[in-house]
């Protein structure tokens, strides 16, 4: 089954091919500052050198579709302005200077595209590839059922406003050498706090009608990226897409409506509390990795794009832990780890906010995510 567990991309320069298997972290971008977090506490430089000591090689770099509008209909706005309207002008203005004191070539005037420029810089420098990723709508935490950005068409997720986005922002990072791949949206989910919607749209033919245009556009903008296609339940689920059923009305999923070998599947797992790991892996091939089997009629690349959990040794000795660092080695296949910041500059309200399951200024972000 290993065949098609590693990635065809081109990158660099000169858009040289390499076959690889993704090992990577997620580094958002996309909660309500709209900048990728903790620069407030070290240097874009500093942080990608962390990302490559620990072995990885890309990044999921996630953004809102929210910075984006923005910048399409009145431009793009400075980082110290973005600051302020997230923390308050007097939080926002500590954390500026931090910033500056931090990423000193970054000047007065930098923005928040100008920021992921600086990252995909950086990330190119030290041969380190970018995975981009659309996470959510409107620029905040993500993500539960009842937040309006859960499936195209919710109150806060236009789903024209999301293609456009994605015309925008794979015609804009073609100059980014660093860049291998695409997640066109993060975790769709039922809309539960639009019964409307949710009765009329959340089925398989209504994803791939979005999700192929959305793929076709950024093909014609960039051919020479990977598009990822994540799946149902929050991305648990691509098992109509990988089993070859009838989406509706006759729709099946059809590599050919693609440029050959520019597409892959994501999923993600979070079954933290499972005691047995044959549950985990027998769940995981039925929920779509069966595409990774060369006898399936679509074989395709899978990486799980997030999984993680709390950074001390009694979790990363859990069943869910090592079943899947076995699954990885087993089937060679790409992963991403959630999450690479510390803390957040804002989540949910609170500021400052501490992420325990990615401590990378931590002793255990050494000892325990190595092992992976």
């Amino acid at each position: 089954m290993r065949e098609e567990s590693s990635l065809a991309i081109a990158f660099g320069p000169s858009l040289k091919k390499a076959t690889v298997t993704y090992a990577g972290i997620n580094w958002p971008g996309h909660i309500d500052a709209m900048i990728p977090e903790g620069l407030q506490y070290q240097s874009i430089e500093d942080i990608v050198s962390r990302i490559k000591s620990v072995g990885f090689n890309v990044i999921r770099l996630t953004f809102a579709v929210e910075m984006v509008d923005q910048i399409i209909e009145g431009g793009d706005v400075a980082v110290q302005t973005s600051f302020a309207k997230a923390l308050g002008d007097t939080d926002g203005g500590l954390v500026w200077k931090k910033f500056q004191e931090r990423n000193p070539g970054l000047g007065d005037d930098i923005t928040r595209l100008g920021v992921f420029d600086a990252v995909a810089a950086e990330c190119e420098k030290q041969g380190i590839m970018i995975h981009l990723d659309n996470h959510i709508s409107k620029a905040k935490w993500c993500c539960n059922s009842q937040d309006n950005n859960s499936w195209f068409g919710d109150r806060e997720f236009d789903a024209d406003k999301w293609r456009r986005a994605w015309g925008y922002m794979a015609n804009y990072t073609k100059s980014w050498q660093a860049l291998a791949s695409i997640g066109m949206r993060n975790e769709l989910r039922s809309p539960d706090s639009n019964s409307s919607l949710k009765a009329k749209s959340y089925n398989w033919s209504d994803w791939y009608t979005n999700m192929k245009s959305c793929a076709q556009r950024i093909q014609q903008a960039n051919p020479n990226v990977v598009v990822f296609f994540s799946g149902f339940n929050f991305d648990l689920d691509l098992s109509a897409v990988t089993a070859q059923k009838d989406l509706g009305g006759g729709k099946r999923f059809r590599k050919e409506d693609f440029l050959p070998g520019k597409i892959a599947l994501e999923l993600h797992n979070y079954q933290n509390s499972a005691k047995d790991c044959n549950a985990i892996t027998g769940g995981l091939y039925r929920s779509g990795w069966n595409a990774l089997n060369v006898k399936n009629p679509l074989v395709l690349p899978v990486v799980m794009t997030e999984f993680g959990f709390q950074q001390n040794m009694a979790t990363a000795r859990s069943p869910y832990a090592q079943c899947l660092k076995g699954f990885f080695e087993k089937e060679r296949a790409g992963w991403m780890y959630w999450a690479l910041s510390g803390s957040y500059y804002i989540r949910s309200g609170k500021k400052d906010f501490d992420e325990t399951w990615g401590e990378l200024l931590s002793y255990q972000f050494g000892i325990v995510l190595t092992d992976l």
